[in-house]
């Protein structure tokens, strides 16, 4: 088999799962809380992402880390997945699948916004227009297609969604800055994530057995959301003869999302939803136009 066939099956199936965690996010909610379902996703990713290392035969690589990349984790995991997931699986609580997923979507446009002051960048018009795509379709999804009143059916979990967005594009580039092995950083992080989300649970709430849903969502999610996915989609680019081959299908996940949604959780999936969803993927490709020079 060719190498960019491989790709091309590594990156399916990436798009696949990623579609598919939406809904299982809203199944975990239903018999856990959003605290809840970050500390048992989390632990169940943290197992698979060492299991996926002793398969890799990279275990030896943890003990090989220096002082200061372990503060590093320390602080990306608390970035995520410890911060990310808990405002993001609070917003899933308080929205509909299908309003947290598309304006979660917004991450994308952030990362351009902030590597201006992180990394240096320069903004172009482009990225101004792009902006002004996305938060379009924000809007339209926020004020459920209803611009003239602008009233806010959920204001807080449109606030926490977009937060989320935030919050992953500063962990983004913060992570490109980390040259260590990807899986073995990931790991770190969520060693160290895990590690926060047991504090905070234990502290709000304390922990206690879920039913048998909860813990099949929390293995679900650990496994297809955080944990197995990740690497097939490094594989995906590892294979691929360019980058560009493969990470363009990463936008169909969104609609398969919608798809999931309609079909399992049984969301009537709004016209405004869609034509936000629309807007925003819109952006996100406009400020990928390269500079004419």
């Amino acid at each position: 088999m060719r190498e960019q066939s491989k790709a091309y099956i590594f990156a399916v199936f990436s798009v696949l799962f990623w579609s598919t965690v939406a809904t299982a996010f809203k199944i975990g909610l239903k018999s856990l809380s959003y605290s809840e379902l970050l500390l048992f996703s989390s632990f169940f990713s943290m197992i698979i992402l060492f299991i996926i290392l002793s398969l890799q035969r990279k275990l030896g690589g943890l003990s090989e880390q220096s002082i200061k990349e372990i503060f590093y984790s320390a602080l990306l995991g608390f970035l995520n997945p410890f911060l990310y997931y808990l405002i993001l699986f609070k917003a899933y609580e308080l929205l509909p699948a299908q309003e947290a997923l598309t304006l979660n979507y917004t991450w994308a446009i952030v990362v351009v916004l902030l590597s201006i002051p992180m990394l240096g960048q320069r903004i172009r018009v482009m990225n101004f227009i792009a902006l002004f795509v996305s938060f379009s379709g924000v809007v339209v999804i926020a004020a459920h297609g209803d611009l003239l009143s602008l009233e806010l059916s959920e204001p807080r979990g449109v606030l926490l969604a977009l937060i989320s967005a935030f919050v992953w594009a500063i962990f983004w580039l913060m992570n490109l800055k980390d040259k260590r092995d990807e899986v073995i950083k990931l790991s770190m992080n969520f060693v160290f994530g895990f590690a926060y989300i047991l504090v905070y649970q234990i502290l709000i709430d304390g922990v206690r057995l879920p039913e048998i849903t909860g813990i099949l969502s929390g293995v679900y999610i650990g496994c297809f959301e955080m944990g197995v996915t990740f690497v097939l989609w490094l594989l995906a680019l590892k294979y691929s003869e360019t980058t560009a081959k493969v990470s363009n299908l990463i936008y169909l996940s969104p609609f398969l999302s919608l798809i999931f949604i309609a079909l399992i959780l049984h969301e009537a999936i709004h016209i405004s939803s869609l034509f936000g969803l629309i807007l925003i993927i819109s952006g996100i490709l406009i400020q990928q136009i390269k500079r004419v020079r």
